[in-house]
Order: structure tokens, then sequence, then C-alpha cells
């Protein structure tokens, strides 16, 4: 990276600051911007090693009037999602969409040479692409802290920073341009942004949706038109017109886990929600199309269709128009409770896409591809992507809300009690039961309200067309007849089998077993016969990560997905992988596609389905420019991991990871479980509590209200730990496993050895030491100083703290390195540029959730919206939240 780049990044912080300023300036007064700046100054010079000057932000910090502490901390907190605007921008212009070392930028065109010097003929190129089946399921989970009035904001400042760097030469556009963004800055400032109440399960499919329309519908046609072009260079031919290389699923109202919110209605009408948005924007298309394609020029089939007209095009394009138009006009009456009176409407993608097909094959027999493969192309391609309802839509549920609807009926029909039964009783209930032609579910059966909420989902899924939906996933899966259940639901309520039925293993001892479970499930003749030769399999990374510490997770995830390829190449069968990553490490995220790079070989076989969650989205999705790079991402990941995938690891690597997973594991355990002081610890330096209130997510933030941490979901623990820098899920347990190991004879050899030559091992490094760089144990120490006052909590905290430090020089140590991140500089300094903005915020929350405890949770609503903005303004510096 050049130093005149960093520049151009700098001078956007600088303008959006200056102009954040004069916005405050204006309208709480000089004094007022007086007091930000002192704040920031010592923040600064305490970064810089002033011991001093951080003794002083503290000091002024809480000296502050209350009526000051909500408008300083908004100040921050806006600052820093501008700095966020800036970085994104500049990663859109020089197309640096994920945090790699320098010189490992994958690029599609490099990779298709490699693939053929490997000896993959050009055919074989074609047919790997056209037959990639990449889903990205958008998923809501809490942790979008923004709302969208404000991204929308946002985008719009972005598209300014576009335009004054494209208006040097014209100073009248760029005082104008200028003139907008501080309006804009100025409508930011004046909007709250904190939710007052939690969105609707209905309001985060929306926010899915509108990421669509304002991003990947622009991108998808653009991401094919590059792809088009470098096969052409490459192996002489196009992508296939009906090709969709990566496609798009969602979670949003379908994902009822622990979200009572989710229910057979939500789901309805996010479904209608999602063909609404479809008719309407394929109507902006096909108004261009009739604008454009006025030719006279016709093949055959298409007179054939339209008879002797004079513009043949338009007549068929009208024709559409009007079946879309009635589309819209019916899901829009479903929405609102309405009969639907008009005429036929469209079912399904081949209605929209054999008209379009006939007027680009037309127009082809003609000569004229120029503009057969103009406008009309985009359009075939988006089709081929988005369908009729722009996403298919996921189901989850929970395994034990099916077994409970079985312990119902078997009740209710006296055959005996389906919880008591062993697991081989149930397959064979399970079994017999999918093959009988009677219904097993009485028609007018009262059950109960939880049970009837399962069954009307299994109803909604029956009404759907099959390509509206995409997969239906079992939380908490733990054997065969979880699977078998849901597909005897899906036959008695669906009349067929319909979806993908994929079990999500989560737990360590789940994923211990998941290889041995499908293997089981599979060897059931019953079973085959429904499925044929496909089977999904999910694999969470939270859960896992939450239950047994970072290392012994990534690890036995990594097992997991070797096993499951060995038994389903032993049965014949097709394994998609779906990979449940999070958007911070501690829940797997990190960069695409080192991620990708780093699984087993043989278990990216052409498809992968994985999350995109939460705030992710956006960084990722959020503007064409960005989602285009990250397409290509994960299109170059899937290909290569396809084509020349990554090496086996050595028998003694892995015995080495079984040592260390084992060691980490135990000192994980030791902490999070088996120390009485954790939870209470956890409870008092964290802000836990005061995070059910973020109107984050339509989930509650618990799965249960009482107990320890495993009552917790996955995110809000992680979003705790990183509010105090601690960043604990990540890394609690490694240090003991790689300070056992640097101190035997040959351990470091072997630990370098292996972060050299296998990449599942080095991504994990990577990974470490990225949010080992995040972290930031001094202000871990003032939370404790502010919270904890128990010399028992106190201590542990120490242990924590010192623990933290040890890995740090340990990893630096088999790095090899002087200081963090000395490797991928845009990633330091991004942190660097940070902190002066976050350290006040830490600062702030600490005092704010300490005088929220003095006054037992009764602080003034501004104060109470202070807390919540800190915490906000804290995922938004550290970018990656929960």
């Amino acid at each position: 990276m050049s130093h005149d780049l960093h520049e151009s990044l700098r001078d956007n912080v600088r303008v959006l600051g200056d102009s954040l300023g004069r916005t405050i300036a204006d309208d709480l007064g000089d004094s007022f911007v007086d007091k930000i700046e002192a704040i920031r100054g010592y923040a600064k010079r305490g970064r810089q090693g002033d011991q001093q000057a951080r003794r002083e932000l503290i000091e002024y910090l809480r000296r502050l009037p209350d009526r000051d502490l909500l408008p300083v901390t908004r100040a921050f907190n806006q600052f820093l999602n501008l700095a966020n605007i800036a970085e994104q921008h500049y990663r859109a212009r020089f197309r640096r969409v994920e945090d790699y070392k320098p010189g490992s930028q994958p690029v599609l065109g490099e990779l298709l040479q490699r693939a053929q010097k490997a000896g993959n003929s050009p055919r074989k190129l074609v047919e790997t692409l056209a037959g990639m089946r990449v889903e990205l399921v958008l998923t809501a989970h809490p942790t979008e802290v923004i709302r969208r009035t404000l991204i929308q904001k946002y985008d719009a400042i972005d598209e300014c920073l576009i335009a004054i760097e494209a208006s040097i030469d014209y100073p009248e556009k760029a005082s104008r341009v200028h003139g907008r963004l501080e309006e804009l800055i100025s409508q930011a400032w004046h909007t709250d942004e904190i939710r007052h109440e939690r969105p609707t399960p209905v309001d985060e499919a929306k926010w899915g949706f509108a990421v669509i329309e304002n991003s990947l519908w622009q991108a998808v046609p653009e991401f094919h038109r590059d792809l088009d072009s470098l096969l052409l260079e490459t192996a002489g031919e196009r992508l296939p017109l009906d090709a969709a290389p990566l496609r798009f699923a969602s979670w949003m109202g379908g994902d009822r886990d622990g979200n009572p919110n989710v229910t057979a209605k939500v789901t309805r009408e996010v479904l209608l929600l999602g063909r609404w948005m479809a008719a309407d924007l394929y109507l902006r298309d096909l108004d261009q199309l009739k604008a454009e394609l006025s030719m006279w020029k016709a093949n055959s089939a298409l007179r054939a269709e339209v008879g002797d007209e004079a513009e043949p095009y338009r007549v068929l394009l009208k024709r559409l128009t009007a079946r879309v138009e009635a589309t819209r006009d019916w899901a829009k009456a479903c929405l609102d409770g309405r009969s639907y009176e008009g005429g036929p409407i469209i079912e399904n993608r081949d209605q929209l896409y054999a008209p379009l097909l006939t007027c680009y094959r037309s127009l082809c027999d003609v000569g004229l591809h120029t503009i057969a493969n103009g406008v009309l192309l985009d359009t075939l391609r988006r089709v081929a992507v988005f369908g009729v309802t722009l996403t298919k839509l996921d189901i989850r549920q929970e395994a034990s809300r099916h077994a409970q609807v079985f312990e119902e009926l078997t009740d209710f029909l006296e055959l005996g009690h389906y919880r008591e039964w062993d697991e081989t009783q149930r397959q064979d209930f399970l079994l017999a039961e999918l093959v009988s032609p009677r219904p097993l579910i009485p028609r007018r059966w009262e059950c109960s309200t939880e049970t009837r909420e399962v069954i009307d989902t299994f109803r909604v899924i029956a009404r759907e067309q099959r390509e509206a939906l995409g997969t239906y996933i079992i939380s908490m899966a733990a054997q065969p007849s979880d699977v078998l259940a849901v597909a005897l639901l899906m036959k008695e309520v669906g009349g067929d089998v319909r979806l993908p039925i994929a079990p999500l293993f989560e737990t360590l001892d789940d994923l211990n077993h998941a290889g041995d479970v499908i293997d089981r499930l599979l060897a059931l003749p019953g079973y085959r016969y429904l499925v044929g030769d496909s089977q999904e399999v999910m694999i969470g990374y939270s859960d896992s990560a939450k239950d047994a510490g970072q290392l012994a997770a990534a690890w036995a995830q990594y097992r997991a997905q070797e096993s499951l390829v060995k038994v389903c190449e032993a049965h014949g069968v097709n394994l998609t992988l779906f990979h449940g990553r999070g958007g911070t490490v501690g829940r797997g995220g990190g960069p695409a596609h080192a991620a990708i790079l780093s699984q087993p070989p043989g278990s990216v076989n052409g498809s992968l389905r994985v999350t995109e969650q939460g705030e992710m989205i956006r960084f990722k999705f959020g503007q064409p420019d960005i989602a285009l790079r990250s397409m290509e991402i994960y299109a170059c990941a899937v290909l290569e991991a396809t084509l020349l995938p990554p090496p086996s690891p050595q028998p003694e690597w892995r015995d080495e990871m079984d040592r260390l997973s084992d060691i980490a594991h135990r000192g994980y355990v030791g902490v999070v479980r088996e120390n009485p002081d954790f939870v209470p610890y956890f409870r008092a330096v964290t802000p836990e509590g005061a995070l059910g209130r973020l109107p984050l997510g339509s989930r509650p933030t618990k799965r249960r209200q009482d107990g320890g941490v495993e009552t917790l979901r996955a995110i809000p623990w992680i979003f705790a730990w990183t509010q105090t820098r601690l960043m604990l899920p990540a890394w609690l347990g490694s240090g003991d496993a790689f300070i056992t190991r640097l101190e035997e004879e040959g351990g470091l050899e072997r630990l370098r050895e292996m972060r050299d030559s296998w990449p599942f091992f080095g991504t994990y490094l990577d990974m470490l030491e990225m949010l080992l760089a995040k972290g930031d144990v001094d202000i871990t120490a003032y939370y404790e100083h502010r919270l904890v006052d128990e010399p028992a909590l106190q201590a542990l905290g120490k242990d924590l703290r010192e623990r933290f430090v040890r890995l740090q020089n340990v990893l630096l140590h088999i790095l090899d390195q002087q200081e963090l991140l000395e490797e991928t500089p845009l990633i330091r300094q991004a942190i660097e540029v940070r902190n002066p903005y976050i350290d006040p915020l830490h600062g702030l929350q600490a005092e704010l959730l300490q005088r929220n405890r003095d006054a037992d949770g009764a602080i003034s609503p501004e104060l109470s919206r202070a807390l919540m903005v800190t915490m906000a303004g804290i995922a938004a510096g550290l970018r990656n939240t929960g």
C-alpha cells in the first residue's frame, strides 16, 4: 500500500470530521465542541503512551455534567460511523473488501490461469463455474446496531465522496457537493441513532430486501458480465445464460429458533413481500426493455408468438408486463388481506424467463448480438439469480419443538409417549409412518398452541412454490430421528418432502458425533428413498465456540467436516455444507477467502452455503462496488477450493491439533464453567445486563432468564466481551495450549511448520492476531476498577488479563514478529485511527454502568440512551461486534 493511498483515506476522514464539528457547533455551540476536542486530545496523547493524559481523560469524563453525557457519546459515535464510511469508500475504490496480507488478494483472472496450468481444460473451467452453487444466506442477527434511516444517509454521504473526487476540475460542482455533504451530516446528527422499539422480523426482512434493491440488483449483472468476459478470454465461451454461481437466501422471517416473534403468519407475510418487491423491481427492468427493444427484425419463433407486428419485441414485453403487474397487485392484495380479482399472475421463474429468452434468441438469430447481450441479458441474469422471490427463505426450528408435536400426537392417539422412547423406537415409528398412506394427524385435533404453530409453519411450506423456499434447518439436532421427524411433518402437512432438511450440529459433543449421525441416517433405506442422493448439513460456529472455546471448536468443526465428507462419499451422496458463521471471529467470522480455503479438502465441492450476518451484510454487500468484489471473492475461493483444494493435514499435525485443542478446552472450561466467580465477574464487568435493553434484533437475548453462561445466546456473550475489549471468547484457552507446547522440545518448530504449510492453522493464527490487536487490557482494567469491588472477582480479572498478555507474547514468538499486525498495516492503521474516538466511549460506558447500578437500573432516559449509544459506538468502532 503506497503512502498516498492512505492519504486519500485520511483526507476523507478529515473532511467528514470537520463537517461534523461544524454541525455540532451550530447545534450546541463552540464551547461544547471545545469539550469534545479536549477529550479527543487527552485520548490521543493517552494512546501515545502519556499515562498522565489517560488519567486526565478519565477525570474529565467523570466531571462532565449529566446533560453533557448524551451529546458527548453521540459525537464520538457519529465520528466512528463517519470513519467507517471513509474506510468503506476507500476499500470500494481500491477493491479491498477483505483484510488480507499483501499479495494474497484473489483475482479471478489469475485463478483461471492457475487452474489451467494445473491441467484443468477450458471446458472444465466453464462447467465448474456454471455448475457452482454458492448460496449466501442473509441473516438478521441482532448485531446491526445502526438504524435503516441512518444507513440511507450514510450511503448518500458515500455518494458525495465519490462526487467530490469526480469534481476536482469543476469548482462550482464541487461546492454544490460539499453543501450536500454538510446537509447530510447535519441530518444524521439530528436523527436518533437508537431505535425506540425492537425491529419486528418483517422489518428485518424489509432491510434484507433493501440491500437487494439498492445494491445487489446492480451488482449481480455486473458480476456476470465480468465472468462472461473472463471466460471468453480464457476458455473462448460465455457463461451459460441460466448459470447462477451465486444466489441469495435469507433467514429473515424464517428463523424461529428461540424467537417466538417469528410465526407462520410472519413467514407467509415475508414470502409475499418478496414476491411484491421482485415484481416491482422487474417492472422497472421491463419498462426500460420496452423503451429500448424497438427493433422490427425477428425470428419465426417470435413471429409465431406475436403475429405479424411492426414491433414484435414490444408486443411480447407488454404482455409480460401485464402479468408482472398482476403479480404485484396480487401480492399487495394478499398482504392487505383483500381478495384478488385480477388476471393471471407469474407463479415461477420459468414464466418470467421464457418470454425474455424468446426475445434474446430472436435478436441473436437475426444478427443483433450487441443488442441481445445488453440490457436484456442483464435482466435474464437477474431472473436466473433472484427468481420471482428475490431470495429463497430458509426455515429454522429447534429439534425439541418437533419432538413435542409427536409427544402430544402419540399421547392423543394412545400409542405411548414419544419422548420416552429410545432412538430405535422413534426411528421405527417415524419410518413406518413415512411410507404409510393413511394420514397420522387427525383433522380436528385439539393440540397445544406451540404444536399448532409448528404445524401451521408446515402448512405455509406446503402452499408455497418450491423455488421460494431454501432449506429446513433443525437446530440442536443430535439424532437421525430429529431429521426423520421433520420429513414426516412435511409429508403429513404438505403431501411430500419438498425441502432439503439440514441438521445443525453446533455443540462440541454434536460436532464430534456429526459424521456418525449422518452415517446412520443415510443407512436408512426409507430415508434415502425420500431424499435421493443429496444431503445438506449445517455446521454451527458461535455456539460451539461458546461451549468449548475457540481453538477446540475450530478443530471440532474441521474434523466434523472431514468425517461428513467421508461418510457422504461412502454412501454416494452429494454433500452441501452450510457454514453458520458470524461476523466475529468468536463466531467463525473473518475473511471469507481465507476461511473457505482453510476448510478440509473435498468439503467445498463446487457447492457451499454460508450465512452473512447483521452488519457484515452492509460491509460486504451494502454498496454495488463492494458487493461486486465480495461476490468475486466467494466465486474465487469456491473455484479454488474445488479445482485446487488445500493439502490434507499431515498425521503429526493432527496429533498436534488434538493435543492443543485438548489443553485449550480444559483451560477454557476451567475458567468459564468451573470457576464459581466467573459468571458473577462477567455480569459485573461487562454491559451484559444492559444489553437486553438495546433494541437490536427481533430475537430475545437469552434462551432462558436465569442460570449461567449456557443460557446466554452466543451473540450477546461475544458482544459483551467486545465492549470491554477483553475479547475473551476468541482466545481463552489458546494461551495454555501454546505455552505448554513451547516449553517442550521441538514445539516451536512444529507450530511454525503448521502455520506455513497448513491453511487451516495459518488462518486460525491470523484471526487470533487480529483479535488480540483489537483487545486492550488497560481498558478492561478500567472497567474492573469502576465496576468490580469483590476481591475474589478482582483476582479473577487480574488472572484473565495476565493470560491475555502472555498469549500476546507467545503469539508474537510463534509468528516471529515484533508487534501484532506487522503484515497487515491497513487493519492496524484502521484500529489506531479509531482508538482515540473509542477510548472516551469506554470511559463513559463504565461511568454510566456504575451510575446505573447505583440507581438500581433507574437512571434517567437520557443517561440510559447515552449508555446504549456507547455500546453502538464501540461496536461501530471495532466493526465486528457479534
